[in-house]
């Protein structure tokens, strides 16, 4: 018993706590839209429930059964037909900046969580659990969970304000009728446990959304096309697709039946019982005690009638207000998430040397070591290849190299300084990197190499040396509006589609367009053929001379040209040395050198330039 108030009372602590985010968030957003929503639903709910049905009702049969002049009725009319033209005045521009508000909290509020999105651990992709906590984040907008809760908040303020004038209207009239609104009291707590039930059937059903937005998602992607056409994995997709599907269906009736009984237990206690209990009271004073005017007989029907809704729709307020706060609380858990790959605020400076010093690194929820006491140094102006089999750990490497990951053992040292101490904007400005699985955008060729907006003629020159260094000039020069051509087809009928070895090369020329010290390839020429890789690797070692370098690959064609060479396998240094030195020692290295230049040939018989 003690367990569960305790329970109860963390609950509605978080529901508070969730309540003020979404307050602050909206505030933050959108500034003056909550204010604007509960002004614009006050003047609809106090003129029309109150002013307009009930006070002006009261007032013109006052005049009726006083046997007031024409004049007086006429004035009456006047009075409330101006306050009527003012109320909807205000309403409709409330409701206006309302509409200006919205634009303004989705730019807002998407960038709060594209920004969060963004600068997350690279750990939090590689777990179910961020995603759907991502997914739930996300449901704040593309589900308008924002708007719902906004309204009712306001209709919890203006129904509040205005219950209150009705009932102290109707009390005034007769006291007796404070009893019957007691009747309406259990709606709260049955539209609270509605709500509640609600939350949990919308986070059941998480999951499965996220596999029917996957497969949506796909079918529709230029990569997926091919397999799409060439395989039977459609059929796998829509199997999973139904499946989902199905599993949200059983949901949905699970709890369907106990929403539906919920709902009809609020419209017996919120509007059938007090309503029939009322009017039969006044119709009781009216007609059978006789004690009661007919002025006030209409008042309290219609009142009782008003109140009705207002009362429905506090608890509705109450209720949606509490389930959509989850949701906010989601958002307010997705936000404050604390990356556990923090930054320093010692400023990287020029690349001296880089050691790895006992590295140990495990993948969260994996049991296997990827790295196992990795021990490897990098001095200024080498060029190093690191080479081995696919799954030998030469990607993991990278990653921690590049902080998306810390080691559980041993250190990382930059200048002999722990990366860690380091600020991770400073220290990433250092690096440059292409990696295997390169991306280009639907920008223009410049922007896809610059990574930001072209401003003048210097961006533009950057831009064009970058390209000649990657060996993707010829290549932008005989596309139609050159470097300000559109890459990909999305969204611009004039752009074009590259290759996969065009593409690589655009990603490649983005590491020259930067300013740095040390560069980083992993698998850089992986769509290119064995020669162009290796004409690839001779210009790129010309364009980043006196500039450290480290190539990953299992391809060997950079460890050729490389002056030292570090061998993977199962996570930790086989083999280190020059090409030379390697294959004299007729090791791993030689194994896998000989192997694949046995397969590059080229007619005379070479096997040095693979």
């Amino acid at each position: 018993m003690k367990k569960e108030k305790t329970k109860e009372k963390k609950e509605k602590f978080e529901t508070l706590k969730n309540v003020l985010f979404a307050v602050k968030i909206l505030r933050e957003c959108a500034p003056w839209y909550l204010t604007a929503r509960i002004a614009s639903m006050f003047g609809y709910w106090f003129f029309t429930g109150f002013v307009q049905e009930i006070w002006f009702l009261k007032s013109i049969l006052q005049i009726i059964e006083d046997g007031g002049t024409f004049k007086e009725f006429v004035t009456v009319v006047v009075i409330f037909a101006l306050a009527g033209v003012l109320g909807k005045a205000l309403h409709n521009g409330f409701d206006y900046i309302i509409s200006s508000k919205v634009k303004i909290f989705y730019k807002n509020l998407n960038k709060k969580i594209f920004d969060k999105a963004v600068n997350v651990d690279m750990a939090c992709f590689e777990n179910p659990d961020f995603f759907d906590k991502y997914k739930r984040a996300t449901e704040i907008i593309t589900d308008d969970h924002y708007d719902w809760f906004g309204y009712y908040f306001a209709v919890l303020f203006a129904g509040g304000i205005t219950g209150v004038f009705i009932i102290w209207y109707v009390v005034s009239i007769d006291p007796g009728i404070l009893l019957i609104l007691l009747f309406a009291l259990p709606v709260v707590a049955v539209q609270a446990l509605k709500g509640k039930i609600e939350v949990k059937k919308d986070k059941e059903m998480t999951l499965h959304k996220r596999s029917k937005a996957y497969v949506k998602r796909i079918i529709y992607l230029k990569e997926y096309s091919k397999d799409m056409r060439t395989s039977s994995i459609f059929d796998v997709l829509h199997t999973r697709y139904a499946n989902a599907v199905e599993h949200n269906r059983e949901i949905i009736k699970k709890y369907g039946y106990k929403i539906a009984f919920l709902e009809s237990m609020t419209g017996f206690f919120g509007q059938a019982l007090p309503v029939a209990v009322a009017y039969a009271y006044a119709t009781y004073r009216y007609a059978i005690k006789k004690n009661l005017a007919l002025a006030n007989f209409s008042v309290i029907m219609t009142a009782m009638s008003n109140l009705r809704d207002v009362v429905n729709d506090l608890g509705n307020a109450l209720s949606t207000i509490k389930k959509e706060s989850l949701y906010f609380g989601n958002l307010r858990e997705f936000l404050s998430y604390e990356s556990a790959v923090v930054g320093g605020s010692k400023e990287a400076e020029e690349l001296e040397t880089l050691e790895f010093k006992n590295v140990t690194f495990t993948y969260p929820g994996s049991e296997k070591e990827t790295l196992k006491n990795l021990n490897l140094v990098f001095n200024r102006g080498e060029t190093t290849a690191i080479v081995g089999q696919n799954g030998a750990g030469k990607t993991t490497f990278v990653k921690l190299l590049l902080r998306f990951y810390d080691p559980q053992e041993g250190v990382i040292l930059y200048n002999g300084v722990d990366l860690r101490e380091y600020d991770l904007q400073s220290l990433r400005s250092r690096l440059a990197t292409v990696f295997q699985d390169y991306k280009v955008f639907a920008l223009s060729v410049a922007e896809n190499v610059l990574c930001k907006e072209i401003e003048g003629e210097s961006d533009r020159s950057n831009v064009l040396d970058a390209l000649k260094n990657s060996g993707a000039d010829g290549i932008v020069d005989s596309l139609p509006q050159k470097e300000n051509t559109v890459l990909t087809r999305e969204f611009d009928e004039t752009g074009v589609g590259l290759s996969g070895g065009e593409q690589q090369k655009i990603a490649t020329a983005r590491m020259f367009a930067k300013d740095f010290d040390l560069a980083i390839l992993d698998e850089p020429s992986s769509a290119l053929d064995p020669i162009a890789e290796y004409k690839m690797y001779e210009k790129l070692l010309e364009a980043t001379k006196d500039k450290t370098v480290i190539y990953i690959s299992h391809r060997l064609s950079s460890a050729v040209l490389s002056d030292k060479i570090y061998v993977f396998g199962d996570g930790t240094v086989q083999e280190s040395g020059a090409h030379d030195e390697l294959i004299n020692k007729n090791g791993i290295y030689a194994e896998m050198f000989t192997l694949q230049a046995s397969n590059y040939k080229n007619d005379e018989g070479s096997v040095n330039e693979i």
